[in-house]
């Protein structure tokens, strides 16, 4: 396969980088009906969404798991629960993990009479649903609030950290304003793979937590602040201005961003 006239090397790279993984995986679904570990009709089943299932308002990636290791994980905001809830059947369908971000109670109540088993964390607001065992990750994964007000957003990043496989260890309310209730969990951070670290207001406390420990570090600003705090631009910007190395940082109020990132390098 040679690339165009036009055609930009990394796009064709990238193109023959995803062409050859979905032929490995077709080729090992027929490795499995051949030695008889699948059904002719599970594999058809399998197949014929393949790659991805066209609802018309949506095209489900079910091949993401495949690909990722991760199934596709629903963003509640902008969609109606119609949508939400035609996307979230899909996906149980085929067997896979269920996780919805940002939604409020009033979607669950009707959600919940369609998927029965699936569960609500009112702080995190998210809705989730384990049909089956993640790979688990190598080592804890540390989550720390600089104020009971950041606990949302924290709560996000443990459902999602939980339901990709992960330990999680929580630390809630040890921020700048008290550095002694840090200090006192210092054990438990130490002894931690990877470490979330969530704070509006100033968003100091990544950078003081980066400062003891030799472990990555991701850094969540939330919108939580007073007039000039800028529903989270102030910490978002002292967080990506950190002086200690090791910090990485996603955007405002992205407990999930968080949690997934350090899943995959949990499973490093």
């Amino acid at each position: 396969m040679i690339p165009g006239p036009g055609l930009d090397p990394f796009i064709f790279i990238w193109i023959s980088g995803r062409i050859r993984l979905m032929k490995s995986q077709l080729e090992e679904i027929l490795k499995k009906v051949q030695q008889g570990k699948l059904s002719p009709e599970k594999a058809l089943q399998i197949l014929k969404d393949y790659p991805y299932q066209d609802l018309t308002f949506a095209k489900i990636d079910h091949h993401r798991e495949l690909r990722k290791g991760y199934p596709e994980i629903i963003y509640g905001p902008g969609k109606t629960e119609d949508q939400i809830i035609k996307i979230a059947q899909a996906i149980i369908k085929k067997g896979s993990n269920l996780l919805i971000t940002k939604v409020g109670p009033e979607l669950y109540r009707t959600l919940k009479k369609k998927i029965p088993r699936a569960k609500y964390n009112p702080l995190a607001k998210t809705i989730s649903l384990r049909q089956q065992k993640p790979v688990l990750g190598k080592g804890k994964i540390a989550i720390i609030t600089a104020g009971t007000s950041d606990i949302p957003v924290a709560e996000e990043a443990v459902v999602t950290c939980e339901i990709l496989g992960n330990e999680v260890e929580k630390i809630y309310d040890v921020g700048v304003a008290g550095l002694h209730r840090l200090f006192g969990e210092y054990e438990k951070i130490r002894k931690a793979r990877v470490i979330i670290t969530i704070a509006g207001m100033e968003g100091a406390l990544p950078s003081v937590v980066a400062g003891v420990v030799n472990i990555p570090l991701i850094a969540v600003p939330t919108s939580v602040g007073y007039g000039a705090s800028l529903k989270g631009l102030a910490a978002l910007l002292a967080m990506l201005n950190s002086c200690p190395g090791g910090v990485g940082v996603v955007n405002i109020d992205n407990g999930f961003g968080a949690g997934y990132l350090a899943s995959l390098i949990n499973h490093l």
